[in-house]
């Protein structure tokens, strides 16, 4: 088998995939995990949704894999350095979610500036408008090229921070984004857009030296892990009303559950991963992921040798099947 489908596609996507390569559309494999991988066996790409992990244990059932994909823009169900080093590619739509993710953002802020009321110079709680305000973007992901665009034709001043990019880069000014320091952003921007791309050097980044730094009334809405942030930092500046809200979109698992700082935090708002999901990004994705694949597998042909899945046991190469 060429391919294993366990997300659901468009269907001219996954007619295209069918007329070129062997497909097996199996999504109830996203409810068993053992199913899964015994399936695994001979298959050359996968396509899976968030729900289903690849990690290295998933891989040693997975001798002839070449490439795994998935339509949304994370990867945290994949083991990227297992696959790294089974020689499988790992397929996402880097930009194929843009446009959604920045419309997502804009629309939050602006909820987030007209439901949480300042105190104007008359002593009246009173909204705000984006046209005037600073906008900081945290992660210059493909996502801040379009939300530069858009909060640019509000009228807003938008300045920006990465750590993998450096002051002097074109793309700076390209984007039309003002580059500061993070503490600089915090204290200058009304409104704060986190997208950052999450890597282990970065965990808590965004915690006790930065957040206490935030410009009073700030709004915050993430789209990036959740482990940027420092919970106790952040229910801090939540809670003392410095920061007047933040909106996540997504949180790891028991982030809100009793005796964790954020719990009953009411100005926190957190959506189940919504800002990259659209029809036409859904589209823009499958598209990209599918034809990625055709090219790997167009690439390399199928191998006729086989390598164990465990290392211990002896594969049943007549059954077809992993041991399990």
């Amino acid at each position: 088998m060429d391919v294993l489908i366990v997300e659901p596609l468009e269907p001219e996507v996954m007619h295209w995939l069918v007329a070129r390569h062997a497909v097996r559309y199996a999504p109830d494999l996203a409810r068993d995990p053992r199913a899964f991988r015994q399936a695994l066996f001979n298959v050359r790409a996968l396509i899976i949704p968030p729900s289903v992990a690849l990690d290295s244990q998933a891989l040693h059932y997975a001798p002839v894999l070449r490439a795994v994909g998935r339509l949304s823009s994370g990867a945290e169900n994949i083991d990227t350095d297992a696959c790294a080093r089974a020689g499988v590619e790992v397929v996402r739509p880097v930009s194929a979610s843009a446009t959604a993710e920045a419309e997502f953002m804009i629309g939050a802020l602006l909820q987030m500036f007209r439901r949480v009321p300042v105190l104007s110079a008359e002593g009246l709680l009173v909204g705000r408008e984006l046209g005037g305000a600073t906008v900081g973007l945290i992660g210059m992901t493909p996502a801040a090229r379009p939300l530069a665009q858009l909060l640019g034709a509000f009228g807003s001043r938008v300045v920006g921070y990465d750590p993998a990019v450096h002051v002097s880069d074109t793309l700076w000014n390209r984007w039309k984004v003002e580059p500061l320091g993070l503490r600089e952003l915090m204290e200058q921007a009304d409104g704060v857009c986190v997208m950052l791309t999450y890597f282990s050097r970065y965990h808590g980044l965004l915690g006790e030296r930065f957040l206490p730094s935030c410009k009073q009334s700030q709004v915050l809405v993430s789209i990036a892990h959740s482990s940027l942030f420092d919970e106790m930092a952040l229910a801090e500046v939540l809670g003392s009303g410095r920061m007047a809200a933040a909106w996540f979109d997504s949180l790891e698992p028991g982030v809100l559950d009793p005796g964790r700082p954020l719990h009953e935090v009411d100005t926190l708002q957190v959506t189940p991963r919504v800002a990259s999901t659209t029809r036409e990004s859904r589209i823009r994705s499958a598209w990209a992921v599918a034809r990625r694949i055709d090219e790997l597998l167009s690439a390399t042909p199928a191998r006729a040798e086989f390598r164990p899945t465990a290392p211990d046991d002896p594969v049943d190469l007549q059954a077809g099947e992993a041991p399990a």
